[in-house]
């Protein structure tokens, strides 16, 4: 087997999830090496950084002015750079509403991938014969339709909570997680989707937020859901990329 490439992965849209990423890279190197018949050792897995920057909030940032210093794109730009100087031929985004600015990123980094989770996991679940899937996430990203797009464009209808639900998981998100109030998460995620489950059924449920994933499948609601986890996906994604399988 070649060597494999060096990845990179731009964190800090929570330190909590930049951190899980890692830890889900390294599963799915895992992963690939089971797979392929390779040997399990230090010196198989990839190099990989994380550039794990304070950035700006990316929901909030989508009601500023374009100009505002509170924008988080030159913070994720100046991440991008970094990791470019490192020389990796890739780079994961372990947010998913930083997605909005992708193609930004890629734009001005024309030689590195970098990598798009919803479109990921749309594709996932394309392959998985799924047409339709809920998906919980945060209100910028419903905002902008970014797991909209993706998931229509392979034929999948995306599936959202209403207002209150929307407003929940906000809750769950910024004074759960983020502030480590765990039970908390676990309450706000657990009532948003045995809303849904109760409203559409057993469907695939796409944890569209770095931070649920961290919380919902540890909620009693949750037992029995099909829970998609589009930084799983997205860390497989870059493990392929990593050992030259895209």
């Amino acid at each position: 087997m070649a060597p494999p490439r060096s990845v990179g992965i731009l964190g800090g849209m929570g330190p909590a999830a930049g951190a899980d990423f890692v830890r889900l890279f390294v599963q799915a190197c895992t992963a690939y090496l089971q797979t392929h018949a390779l040997p399990v050792r230090d010196q198989s897995f990839p190099e990989h950084w994380l550039a794990q920057m304070p950035i700006p909030d990316r929901t909030q940032a989508l009601s500023l002015d374009v100009h505002s210093v509170q924008d988080p794109a030159p913070h994720m730009l100046q991440g991008m750079g970094r990791l470019a100087a490192l020389g990796v031929c890739s780079v994961a985004v372990a947010c998913n509403t930083a997605h909005i600015w992708h193609g930004q990123l890629q734009a001005l980094f024309p030689q590195l991938h970098v990598l798009h989770i919803a479109q990921e996991t749309a594709a996932h679940l394309q392959q998985q014969g799924a047409r339709q899937a809920v998906v919980l996430a945060t209100a910028g990203t419903y905002r902008t339709g970014l797991y909209d797009a993706a998931l229509q464009a392979c034929g999948i209808t995306p599936l959202v909570p209403d207002a209150q639900g929307i407003e929940q998981l906000m809750q769950g998100i910024y004074d759960g997680v983020k502030r480590g109030d765990q039970a908390l998460a676990v309450q706000c995620f657990g009532s948003v989707l045995e809303g849904m489950r109760q409203q559409h059924g057993e469907l695939p449920v796409i944890m569209g937020c770095t931070e649920i994933p961290l919380a919902l499948p540890q909620a009693p609601q949750a037992q029995g859901a099909t829970l998609i986890d589009p930084a799983w996906i997205l860390a497989q994604a870059l493990a392929d990329q990593a050992y030259g399988a895209t």
